[in-house]
């Protein structure tokens, strides 16, 4: 069961600082958005390789971009841990997926609410993480969408019948009044922005995550 609090909702003023202020989560969720396939432009490449160098814990990049067939190869090359892309996106998912791993990164795949599962099941082999949105991607402090949990159901029963270790992440909304909904449905890694970053002690807000999540498992 791993936190990972979205940068997206941080200082980006400050992100260095930022960053030391979750540096008891497992991942910092950092969020490339190109204003091509999401409405909303966020930060590249150059900023994710400055805070490959300054952050405490391991960066999990969600490219939120058009052609990431390109683009998501050099972030696994600049470090990132793991690397996630929109199967919307992607023009050959499967091949992209294993140039991820061959570069050292964990390669994710991420669906959008209204993307359908069901297809794109043959590709767990050669995924480590399976991102269910929990909002429409594209801007930070949106409203969870509980009608998404079934699709995390599908997606964590898909992965026990094909066995390995691969994770289920959700992304939106995540807060101390919606984690356990995604853990009883079966997400082990949860994406917190705001929940994390608008609160008064961000570390403190991390470990209350983690704590409702382990008191759900237990």
């Amino acid at each position: 069961m791993q936190i990972s609090p979205s940068i997206l909702s941080a200082d980006f003023a400050n992100l260095e600082r930022e960053l030391g202020r979750i540096a008891n989560a497992d991942w910092a969720h950092v969020d490339v958005m190109d204003a091509h396939f999401v409405p909303n432009l966020t930060l590249g490449l150059p900023i994710v390789e400055a805070l490959l160098k300054v952050s405490p814990i391991p960066i999990d990049a969600h490219l939120m971009i058009e052609d990431p067939d390109r683009w998501a190869p050099l972030y696994a090359e600049a470090g990132c841990q793991s690397v996630t892309f929109h199967i919307e996106a992607a023009r050959d998912p499967r091949a992209l997926a294993r140039t991820l791993r061959a570069a050292g990164a964990r390669a994710a795949m991420a669906i959008k609410p209204g993307t359908d599962f069901g297809p794109y099941e043959e590709l767990l082999p050669d995924l480590d993480m399976v991102l269910v949105m929990t909002v429409e991607p594209g801007f930070g402090g949106q409203s969870f969408m509980a009608d998404q949990m079934p699709k995390v159901r599908q997606v964590r029963e898909a992965v026990q019948r094909h066995g390995g270790e691969i994770w289920v992440q959700v992304d939106g909304g995540v807060s101390a009044a919606t984690i356990e909904q995604c853990a009883e449905a079966g997400a082990d890694v949860f994406v917190a922005g705001s929940a994390v970053y608008g609160a008064e002690d961000a570390a403190a807000a991390v470990d209350e995550l983690r704590s409702l999540v382990a008191a759900h498992h237990h």
